[in-house]
């Protein structure tokens, strides 16, 4: 694993140790990056379910301002840490073990909005449809904002929750990459 592109191009990452976790390979991270960036003009990001921290990483090194990384693994949190500091970006990221109902609570109460939501819970997860509805009811996604969900393919998303529209999918392999925007802002257009 390693940072794709940005200020920390070629940065070498460290693994979660075991098999708790698995990470987005670079081909899948350098597509969904090219899909929805390649860069940003700052903004935050959330990396819920963040593993080893390389999709907000990423992130970070292509421009974003702040990212908040999520796990309830301790030793996901120890990996993102030590990912971070690799990085040096400590001033950009902020850390929390917490599950994701805890964090998406948190979340709202400081009224943040996010240009980029990147979910990747376990496969065997039910929690998608939740998540969703949850980012679109509160607005945590920004009016341009973009929530990347992986999944196995043989998952299939909805089209639409609430406000939020499946505007792409693509496939790697065994999983698949669906990315929902606000439809308020398709209807603006």
């Amino acid at each position: 694993m390693r940072v794709i592109s940005g200020r920390q191009k070629g940065r070498i990452l460290k693994a979660v140790p075991g098999e708790s976790t698995r990470p987005t390979t670079d081909k899948v991270k350098e597509s969904i990056f090219n899909i929805i960036g390649p860069y940003f003009q700052q903004g935050y990001g959330l990396d819920l379910f963040a593993g080893s921290g390389g999709l907000g990483i990423e992130g970070i090194s292509r421009g974003l301002s702040k990212v908040i990384f999520v796990d309830r693994d301790a030793k996901a949190i120890q990996t993102i840490k030590k990912n971070i500091d690799l990085c040096g970006f400590q001033a950009n990221a902020e850390v929390y073990k917490n599950d994701w109902k805890r964090a998406l609570k948190a979340i709202i109460q400081r009224n943040i909005q996010f240009k980029v939501i990147w979910l990747d819970p376990p496969y065997h997860s039910d929690g998608y449809l939740a998540i969703l509805e949850i980012i679109s009811k509160h607005e945590l996604l920004e009016k341009n904002g973009v929530v990347v969900c992986e999944h196995r393919k043989e998952r299939e998303l909805p089209a639409t929750v609430h406000l939020l529209e499946k505007n792409k999918e693509e496939q790697y392999g065994t999983i698949s990459i669906s990315l929902y925007h606000r439809k308020d802002v398709e209807e603006e257009n």
